[in-house]
């Protein structure tokens, strides 16, 4: 299977299994999973044949392991716009957390904070590279630390998904460094 097809595969399973499910007539149960095969029948029924070999691949080499398969079922990792609980333990983050944006974006984050936007949860790298290479996607990346000890002292809830990412429901502004 060709780079292409896995990069086509990762973001059709991301638009369904993150954000719009319906689409296809798949439901994801309340933790965001759904049947292996209940997936690919509806790929297939709605003009999008995905064989078991290439969503083993697609799960297996995704860069960003954006997928779970475990006991027949796949979910996403995080990135969910629709209402799941990952069953995600409250963790400790450690002291400093980062944020990837763009510079157009920094006027609003510094009165409002970050906020999950569409998604359920604002999403934090455990370093510099990674925060970095999301705010490229968008453009010039602008990295911004995030005081996670801080939060977490005052009552702040996070989550580590699968995949490495931390997970808050938001970052009040006096808890973000700016650059600069």
């Amino acid at each position: 299977m060709d780079e292409r097809r896995v990069v086509k595969i990762s973001k059709y399973l991301a638009k369904h299994l993150r954000h719009r499910p319906e689409r296809i007539g798949i439901t994801l149960d309340a933790h965001g999973w759904v049947e292996v095969e209940t997936l690919l029948a509806a790929a297939a029924e709605h003009g999008f044949p995905i064989s078991s070999a290439e969503l083993e691949r697609v799960v297996a080499v995704n860069d960003k392991q954006r997928y779970l398969v475990e006991d027949g079922r796949i979910r996403a990792s995080q990135g969910h716009s629709v209402p799941v609980d990952l069953e995600l333990p409250v963790l400790q983050p450690p002291q400093f957390l980062f944020h990837g944006t763009v510079a157009r974006s920094l006027a609003a984050i510094r009165v409002e904070g970050l906020r999950p936007m569409t998604r359920n949860h604002v999403h934090l790298s455990p370093d510099r590279e990674t925060a970095t290479r999301v705010g490229a996607r968008r453009g010039v990346p602008v990295v911004l630390a995030v005081d996670a000890g801080a939060m977490h002292r005052d009552g702040h809830a996070f989550h580590l998904s699968a995949n490495g990412v931390w997970l808050a429901e938001q970052v009040p502004p006096a808890f973000i460094r700016f650059p600069g």
